[in-house]
This record gives structure tokens, sequence and C-alpha cells, in this order.
């Protein structure tokens, strides 16, 4: 078998710590009646403690201390305080090797352990090829090889014969996916899929092709999305290859083969060419079939925007003619009115103010103004029939649609309208579905002359996208738009974990306990709060017949943190963004979690083309222009490192490093515990219209932009960040909160008002965060409450008329507990099924008891608001921290404008990446150098008040040169354990004002 490194350096000495866990280490060393027995039947102290290492290590965590691997500490110090031995002998146990065998042998009869033999090794690689075909993580091999030993009573071997063992199986399992994969290829098949890594002249490959982003959003691009799909159709790869293998495996082999270029996937074997190839393809199809259906919502986004813009600017042209119309008509009506009154003719009258004929003309002018066309943009859109119609044939063709109960009436419509392309038929047959169609749209549709071609099509398309996002119509061969029950955990296994009481939720499973808890709860505070609002106790918030009125904060920064800061940042170096990078990597090593993409262990052999390419990313200076400003530096070699080394997961493992490193800080304690968080939206434009027309946020209007939505600790550092097109970003504050690597806990999270609806409240409270938005407009919100509004006179202005509506949590209870598990077992992300609820019909059942459950958590929220003006501090003092932090993320990601330039979203993701990185580094290189700073204070006499420290935020950059050329020079290089010279400040002023 060929030898390959399965486990990094790093993940070898992880495999064999003892964790420093007081529960683990105490079962570890527990000694019984015949363990004690046994060992005093050694004569020599050394001995009797050398054999009662061996043995609790053998029986717990199954490998044998050595002189390399001495035992841990508090290991050593609860069996020498147990048999009243002196903790210092093992090093002469641990000398005796022939003693030691001799120790071991008896150990294995004591506890009847097997070796390791070849044979049981053959076992092991039988065991671990099913967790092989899923995954080749090497460390998730590696635990699982080794809990396997243990049940089976095996020693554990070596670290160099578990890594070979994990070589040979990963090995086996690698040929067996590519041999599962191509087993159902034909002869046509592989030379189709050849035919794709040709390329003529200086023409791209067809695979290259393939995998091109879809560019501007317009009709031609939607259709060569199609023309992509069609080609991949052609293959006529076999029905359900993909999922032939695990996921996992065929997401890194797509991954693998989307990086290399057509000349490398040649030079592979037959079958792993292949192999890869299929996966490259089945993802292809996935990304292509979403991106098609994206454009045509973009598109459909523009066409409705200009529509309501083309009615505004019409609406405003004639503003002036209806002005004057209105005038005429108050002035013929008051003629009118006193020719009644004097009984004169009417006629003469009218025509005394206004010739006939010009009535006449001055009514058709009136009659056309008035059109429903001028005040509604439906009218309008028809006029866009033909951006629609370019692709709209072909796109019903190329894709599947599959519909719920709730949408056979669209669908039905679907296959009305793809018929009629078919037939190229002019006119909608009279019995055509009409059912779908919105009060909205009806008289347009149907007119009295019967269905209205254009109209009925762009209905029906129009209503396609709301039916896609909320699932009740999805698409074969999707990734976004599957059907709804398949992105949750399987209904069986799901009742099995109920059963075993395996659910993993914050609330108790039975929902009558559950309402009872919470309307207990509910009661009990809106008798509180009534209390506090009738006695006027309400601390700054007066609640009458108005409405709610809450006094703003006031300033609670101590008058001094200014001048303090100021010291202290003034003692800080002035280091480049280069030394920055490099300090905090020798600090932390952040760099090492840069694994190469086909081998996990391998890293770049050039750390500083690494950080270059990571900087690039940081400050948005793209790989080109970071070559021109980075001696040493090539665009060849940076993108060598971005094509093997950047990902997502690379990006993120080494932003837990440094959040991790934050919050061991000593300083950062006086900032927060890293409980609590704060999330953000940051907006940045991008360099092109065109993909991103159609993105219309109330927030930031017409300009086309993306939004890194980045979560905050309260100690400053950021420890997720996501690019996401601007939707509200509610959609977005559960992601952080559960798919976060670092060891933060965060239990409570605080958002702006753009973070909360009622299903983040719902959900947010199932998983057991708690939720504390900033509600812009809460005096218009309400409180709801079950019962009557009369119980409670002091707050009946801000209780909602509508009740809650407690049997829809109890009928869809199971429903709701099924979501949740699956979003908290991260069998589905929270931002996708967000988007689904959000897009649901108002009926639906699920939709709406998450809507009453978010309900009852909002009201006890605002009841916590009304009475609790800590809890106002608390979140406007964590939004503030996430606020700076945009400051800094602004001021660094300063080249190109400020804008995010590329087209897809992978590169996207990784400027958004980098810049989070990077921002993390300079939030802890500060973190670090303000703590020498207070120190060399205090050194020099000078009083350091702490409620000063803890207002001093790290965030800070003026000090730092982030421009220039970034040079990584030898000679400023700093050795371990060595700091850079703080600098001198005169400290007699801030002594005198102090």
């Amino acid at each position: 078998m060929p030898r390959r490194q399965i486990l990094s350096s790093e993940e070898q000495e992880r495999l064999l710590v003892i964790p420093d866990d007081e529960m683990i280490l105490t079962r570890m060393c527990f000694l019984n009646e015949q363990d004690i027995a046994l060992i005093n039947k050694h004569r020599r102290p050394a001995n009797r403690l050398g054999f009662a290492v061996l043995l609790c290590y053998l029986r717990g965590p199954g490998f044998i201390p050595d002189k390399s691997n001495p035992p841990h500490s508090g290991v050593i110090s609860r069996i020498t305080s147990r048999l009243n031995l002196q903790p210092d002998l093992w090093p002469e146990y641990a000398s005796r090797e022939q003693t030691r065998w001799e120790h071991l042998t008896e150990l294995y009869r004591y506890l009847k352990l097997s070796p390791f033999s070849r044979s049981m090794q053959k076992d092991c690689i039988r065991h671990l090829h099913p967790y092989a075909m899923r995954t080749d993580k090497g460390f998730m091999l590696a635990e699982e090889m080794l809990s396997w030993l243990h049940n089976n009573n095996v020693i554990f071997p070596s670290v160099d014969v578990i890594e070979r063992t994990l070589a040979e199986v990963v090995t086996l399992a690698d040929r067996a996916v590519f041999s599962v994969l191509t087993a159902q290829l034909e002869k046509q098949h592989e030379s189709a899929l050849d035919s794709l890594l040709i390329s003529e002249g200086e023409q791209p490959s067809r695979l290259a092709w393939l995998l091109q982003p879809p560019g501007k959003i317009n009709g031609k691009n939607v259709l060569q999305h199609i023309d992509r799909l069609n080609s991949i159709a052609a293959l006529e790869l076999p029905d359900g290859i993909a999922l032939s293998v695990h996921q996992n495996r065929l997401l890194k082999l797509a991954r693998e083969g989307r990086k290399m270029s057509s000349r490398d996937l040649a030079k592979f074997t037959d079958v792993r060419r292949y192999a890869t190839l299929v996966c490259v393809i089945q993802e292809a199809r996935a990304t292509l079939t979403d991106e098609v259906i994206e454009l045509h919502e973009r598109i459909l986004g523009t066409l409705f925007s200009q529509a309501k813009r083309t009615q505004a600017e019409r609406l405003q042209l004639t503003g002036k003619l209806i002005q004057s119309k209105l005038k005429q008509y108050v002035t013929v009506g008051q003629a009118l009115l006193h020719a009644r009154e004097s009984g004169e003719d009417p006629w003469a009258a009218i025509e005394d103010v206004l010739p006939w004929q010009e009535f006449i003309s001055s009514l058709e002018e009136t009659q056309f103004l008035s059109r429903k066309g001028n005040f509604d943009p439906l009218h309008l859109i028809i006029e866009k029939y033909s951006t629609l119609r370019k692709y709209a044939p072909r796109m019903l063709s190329a894709l599947q649609f599959i519909a719920t109960p709730a949408a056979q009436t669209l669908s039905d419509a679907l296959d009305t309208i793809r018929e009629m392309y078919r037939k190229q038929l002019r006119k909608v047959p009279p019995a055509a579905p009409t059912g779908f169609i919105p009060e909205s749209w009806r008289k347009l549709v149907l007119t009295p002359s019967g269905i209205d071609r254009k109209y009925y099509e762009f209905c029906v398309l129009n209503e396609l996208k709301g039916a896609l996002r909320s699932g009740d119509i999805w698409v074969k061969g999707s990734r976004r738009y599957r059907n709804f029950d398949d992105y949750l955990i399987p209904a069986a296994e799901f009742e099995k974990s109920r059963h075993n009481d395996q659910l993993q939720l914050a609330v108790q499973t039975d929902c009558q306990a559950y309402l009872q808890a919470r309307m207990t709860l509910l009661a009990s505070r809106l008798e509180e709060v009534n209390g506090m609002a009738l006695a006027g106790d309400l601390p700054d918030v007066d609640i009458s017949d108005k409405g709610v009125k809450i006094t703003p904060l006031e300033n609670s920064v101590p008058s001094g943190v200014s001048s303090f800061a100021d010291l202290v940042y003034g003692i800080l170096p002035h280091p480049k963004i280069t030394e920055i990078l490099e300090e905090v990597d020798s600090w932390t090593g952040f760099t090492r979690h840069f694994t190469h993409l086909k081998k996990n262990n391998v890293r770049p052999k050039d750390g500083r083309l690494l950080l270059t390419t990571i900087l690039a990313d940081g400050i948005n200076l793209g790989l080109t222009k970071m070559a021109e400003s980075c001696p040493g530096a090539t665009k060849s070699s940076l993108e060598g490192i971005q094509a093997w080394y950047i990902r997502d997961e690379t990006y993120s493992a080494a932003l837990t490093e440094l959040v991790n490193a934050q919050k061991a800080r000593p300083l950062a304690a006086f900032w927060g515990d890293g409980t609590t968080s704060s999330s953000d939206g940051q907006n940045f434009r991008v360099g092109s219209h065109g993909r991103y027309a159609g993105q219309v946020n109330l927030k930031y209007g017409q300009e086309p932009g993306v939004q890194i939505y980045t979560h905050i600790s309260d100690q400053y550092s950021p420890f997720y960040a996501k690019v996401i097109s601007r939707v509200r970003d509610s959609t977005h504050v559960l992601d952080g909160l559960l798919y976060h690597e670092s060891d933060l806990e965060i239990t409570e999270h605080y958002t702006d008002t753009a973070g909360f609806t009622e299903h983040v409240f719902a959900l947010m409270h199932l998983l057991g965060f708690a939720f504390a938005p900033r509600i812009r407009d809460l005096h218009d919100k309400r409180l709801f409450i079950h019962g009557k509004a009369v119980r409670y006179p002091g707050l009946q202005s801000v209780i909602s008329t509508t009740s809650l509506n407690i049997k829809d949590i109890e009928a869809h209870w199971d429903e709701v507990l099924r979501l949740a598990t699956s979003i908290k077992q991260g069998t589905v992300t929270a931002s996708l099924m967000m988007k689904k609820l959000a897009s649901y019909p108002k009926q639906n059942g699920l939709a709406k008891a998450l809507r009453e459950i978010g309900r009852i958590e909002r009201t006890l929220f605002m009841l916590d608001w009304f009475r609790d003006p800590s809890l106002r501090r608390r979140v406007q003092a964590g939004l503030n921290k996430g606020e700076a932090r945009n400051a800094l993320a602004r001021a660094v990601f300063m080249h190109r404008l400020g804008e995010i330039r590329d087209r897809g979203l992978e590169n996207q993701s990784y400027r958004a990446s980098g810049l989070t990185l990077l921002t993390a580094a300079i939030t802890l290189w500060n973190t670090v150098y303000i703590e020498r700073a207070i120190e060399l204070l205090k050194r020099k006499g000078i009083p350091i008040n702490e409620q000063l420290v803890s207002h001093l935020s790290p965030l800070g950059w003026e000090h730092i040169n982030l421009s220039g050329d970034y040079v990584w020079r030898n000679n400023l290089k700093l050795g371990s354990g060595k700091y850079r010279s703080l600098r001198t400040v005169d400290t007699t002023l801030y002594k005198k004002q102090s």
C-alpha cells in the first residue's frame, strides 16, 4: 500500500492527550481493593507507582505512557496520594525497560487485553472502512479507531502504527469511492467525460465553460446557463450516480476537481479521472439549476422595480396636469352649485367658466390621467414581457418542477404554459388553471374577452418565485430548492431521538408542560410590569393611552476614558500590518490550519506567501496588485496558494484560533466573559450593477451591493462572518451562534431592528439563546397575551387586540421540534430554514406555530425591556462594539474604493473571511500590547482605574500602517517570547488630570 501521512504532528499529539478535567482524571485514577492488592505485590515503591500508572492508563485511555510521553501530572498526584508514595518516583521507574515490559505482560492478563496484531489490524480496517467512505479526515477516523480498540479490549498501538493503519484505510476507501462512482459508466460516458477536458486554441475547455459563474442579471445569461444544463444532460450519466457515495466525499472530490486545470485532470488514472469528473458535473448541475432560478428571481425583481420607477416618474410628470384638472373641476363644481342655488341654467354656468368643447377635451384628458396604469405598477409590467419571453420557454423545458398539493394548481398552470410554448399557441386555453391568481392580478389576467396571455405568463412565473422560496414547489436536481421535508432529519430518526430524550433542545418536549411553564411565566411577568406601570415605577418608561415612551439611555462611559485611551494607545508601537500578522502567527500558529485541499496535513512551504494571500483578501487589494506590492511574490504563486490552501474551512479554523487566544487574554475578561455577542450586516458596494440588479433593501436602496454579516463577542473578537445578499439580517442571526467553532459559549445575543422577526425569537428560545434586539419602532409593537387585556389596565394600550393562538402551537408542536432539532444537529442551516419560513403563505401551520411561539418570547422580552434598564444598557453596549468593529473593518478594507468586485460567491467569501481574520488579528495584537502598556503604567506608579480599563477598546487602528508596500523583513522578525518596544510618552499631564 502506498504510504501517506494522515495525521499532522499536532493531531498526533492531541490523539494521546489526557484532558485537564477533574472528573475524567478522578474516574481514570480510581483503584478498587483488588487493584490495590495487585499493586502491593510489587515491593519497590517506584515499581508500585509505575504498575499503578500503567494500570490506570491501560484501563482508561488505552495507551501506555513512556519517556517521550510521560504520565499526566494529575494522574501521578492522584495515584501517589492513594498509595502514599512520593510523586518523584516515575523517572526511576521509566528508566527500567525490562521491569516495565514484565508489568505490562501481567496487566494484559489481569485486564484481559489483547495485543494489536496484524489480524486485529485487519478487523480494525474492516470496521473503519464505512467511516472512511464518508470522510477522509484523519483525526475523526483516528478517534473512531481508538474507540473501537477500547471497546474490544485491544491495546493501543504506537502513533506510527495508528498512522499506517489509517493510511491503509483511507487509500482503500479512496479506491472504493472511485470504483463506486464509475461502476455504472459505459464507454460512451467515459468518452463524453474525456471530451470535457479538450480545449481548442485559446478557447477554454468545455469543463471550464460549464463552471463559469452567471455574470449579469439578464435573459442572455439565463440562456447560457440553460445551455450548460443541457450540455450536462447530453452526457446522459446514469440516474442516481451522485447518491452512490456519501455527500462529504462527493463534495470533496468536486472541490478538488474544480481547483484543477483540465490538463492536470487528464493526467489522473482513468478511474480517478472519471470519478472526479462525475462529482464535478453533479455539483455543477445543482449549482447551475440554483443559479438559473436565482437569475429568474432577480430578473423579475428588476422588472417590477423598473415598473414601479416608471410609474413614479410618469406620476411625477403628470402631477402638475392632475393638479390643474382638480382646480378646473373645483371651479366647474362651484359654478354648478351657484346655478342650482340661483335657479340658473347649469349648462350655461359651465360654459361661463369653461367653453363646452374645452370641457369635453378636459374630460377626455382626465379619463386618460385616471387610468389605473398610472397608479398601479402591474399595469406597466407588461411592457417588459419580451424580457421574460426570451428565456421562459427554455427554462420551463430544462427544469423539472414538483409541487405539493397546496401548489398543484400553480404546477398545472406551469404545464399549461409549457404546452403553449411547445405547440406555439397564441391564446391561453379557456380551461387553464386560475385558482392560484392573487386578487391584485385577477382583473388584469381575467378579462371579459378571456385570459390575457401576457399577464397570465407573468403571473404564473411570479407566483412560481414565491412557491419555490416557501418549498411548495421544488426542483429536481436543485440544492437550494428541494422538498422541505428532505431538509429535515428523517421522521423515524426524530421519533427515536425524542423517545430517548436526545433532542438536545432547550425546552421541554412535552407540549402541555412547555405551554404551562411559558404561560405561567408570562402571566407573572405581566402582573409585575402592570403593577409597576400603574405605580409609575417603570424606570425611564412611560406607558399611557398614547402608547409607550422610553427615555433614551444616558451616556454611561466615564469621563476619563478618552484621555486614558489616548495615553495607552500613545504607548503602543507603530507596526506595519505585515508585522502584526507575523507576530500574531508566532503567538497562535493560526497559519497551521491552512492545509492542502488534497493532503490534510500539508501546509505551504513558504508561510509568508500564505500570509500575503490572506492579506490580499483582507485589505481588498487582490492577487494581481498584491504581487506588484510585495517583493518576492508573483501572481501565479499567490494563485497557487489560494487554489490549494484557502478555503472557508481553513479560514474558519484560523479564525477560531485567534478568537480562543483572545478569550485567554486576562484583559479580555474586563470587557466580558465571552457569553454575550452581537451581530450586524455591513454593506459593501459592488463594482458591477448587473450581477446585483433586482436586490433592493430598504436600508440601502437601489445601490447594488452585498453585506458581510458578522458576529462579534463581548470580548471584541469577530467569531463568524458570512457574505449575504441584502436580505433582512434576521435570516442569518442563528448561523453564527450555531456554526462557529470557537470556545465561546454564547447565551445572550443582540441585534438591531433588522435582526429580529417572530420566527427568530421562537428558534432562539428553542435552541437555548436569550435574544435581545434593539427594536427601533418598539412603540408600534404590541404585547400578545392569552386572555383579556382588561386584566392589565396599566398595559392595556400596548396589548394587541389579537390573542395568542395556543391551538396552532399544540397542532404543530411535533413539526416545530423536528425543525429545531434538524437545525441544532446541522442537518440543515438555520438561514435556509428562515428563508423558507419567511416565504411560507400565512396559512402554513408550521410557520403559524413558530409565529405564536415567537410572539410569546417577544412579549416576555418587551416586558423585560420595560422593567430592566440594565438589559437596555447591555444591548446598547453590545451593539456599540459591533459598530466599532465595523469602523475598523471599513478602514482595513480600503483598496478598490472599498468595493467588492469579485463576481463569484466563493471569492467574495474569501474577501469576507480574510477581512474578518485580519480584524481579529489586529484586535488580538492590540489586546496584548494594551496589557503591556497598562503594566508599564503601573510600574511607573500611575494608578489604573479598572472601570476605565473596561471601557478601553482594542479596535484602534491609527497606530497601524495599513498601506504602502507589503514587505516581510527577516531582520525585524521577533524571537520567541519577545515583544516590540513600547513607545515613551509624557505621563505628567495625565497624572495631574487623574
